[in-house]
């Protein structure tokens, strides 16, 4: 069982900045794949980044040149840093940790609120 918490959410104005931490228990973080999603009010739940155990990384088209997902295997950690925020970010935010191989299992955090308002 993999424990993930997710933490940096808050308030912030359009065109400001935020950064989130996802931190997971456990020994074999460096070889897992780490992603995060977002919910906005009333919306399904949607992609918005990913990092490898290679550090290879993915983003969804909405958030490319504004987010940047990175990780720190000495703390167990993936950070998102957010920038340029605009009212359209507004979401919970999640953590996903995924296995790899063999068994790629997903475990989820509980969600950050983000609100971009003025």
């Amino acid at each position: 069982q993999v424990r993930v918490v997710e933490s940096g959410g808050g308030l912030v104005q359009p065109g400001g900045s935020l950064s989130l931490s996802c931190a997971a228990s456990g020994s074999d973080f460096n070889r897992a794949a780490m992603a995060w999603y977002r919910q906005p009010p009333g919306k399904e739940r949607e992609f918005v980044a990913i990092i490898t155990s290679s550090k290879n990384t993915n983003y969804a088209d909405s958030v490319k040149g504004r987010f940047t997902i990175s990780r720190d295997n000495t703390k167990n950690t993936a950070y998102l840093q957010m920038n340029t925020l605009k009212p359209e970010d507004t979401a919970v935010y999640y953590c996903k940790y995924n296995t790899g191989l063999p068994n790629l299992r997903d475990y989820w955090g509980q969600g950050t609120q983000v609100t971009v308002s003025s």
